[in-house]
């Protein structure tokens, strides 16, 4: 692909850095940017500064925040005795929208993968099962894809909170196998909630 100018050049090539982005379409954004009225693009500029130098990672949850605690976990409404266990932040963004669970949160941060050299202890184990020990939580759900890399990452938390004994169980597999929630639509993950397993069950199947 030919430029008339290095600027664009390099507008272009950023942008195809996002996820889904190739060369073209980001080309017609940067074009379509050019034919915006500067202030729009000096908005669009500041509002990515200050997400990226501001945002906070929940201390609670790991959920993306404001603030050092986010508004799931600050909020009065919700059911801190029970908790699901995502494995990315988009997790919690897609469970919200379906408006099936008013429990908490707890964002792994990924799941365990040996292949990509990610383990236990890349995640966001430790601070789960330290709630664990506090005493306060009666239910944990497992909200994981449907893989293997999911289903070992569930196992391993499984057998760390075991002799807690407390309540454990996992999304009902409506969702196909290797599915992301994210791509799963709301009806069928709000269902996936509601009518959860025992955990236990699901090793059994």
């Amino acid at each position: 692909m030919e430029f008339s100018s290095k600027l664009l050049e390099r507008a272009v090539n950023e942008m195809s850095q996002l996820p889904g982005i190739g060369k073209r379409t980001a080309l017609r954004l940067v074009l379509h940017m050019l034919r915006q009225p500067k202030e729009q693009t000096v908005i669009l500029s500041e509002a990515l500064q200050a997400m990226r130098n501001d945002v906070k990672f929940c201390k609670s949850c790991y959920n993306i925040s404001d603030q050092d605690l986010c508004e799931i976990c600050a909020s009065p409404n919700r059911n801190e005795t029970i908790v699901c266990i995502v494995e990315d932040i988009k997790d919690v963004m897609a469970i919200e929208n379906t408006s099936s669970f008013k429990g908490l949160y707890h964002v792994l941060g990924g799941k365990i993968s040996p292949m990509d050299g990610i383990g236990p202890h890349d995640l966001n184990i430790e601070s789960l099962v330290s709630k664990v020990k506090e005493g306060k939580i009666n239910e944990l759900i497992f909200a994981l894809s449907s893989t293997m890399e999911g289903d070992t990452t569930n196992f391993y938390i499984y057998k760390q909170i075991q002799e807690y004994q407390i309540f454990t169980s996992t999304i009902a597999r409506g969702i196909s196998v290797g599915d992301e929630l994210e791509y799963a639509d709301e009806i069928t993950l709000g269902r996936s909630i509601v009518n959860r397993i025992p955990f236990e069950s699901s090793l059994k199947l």
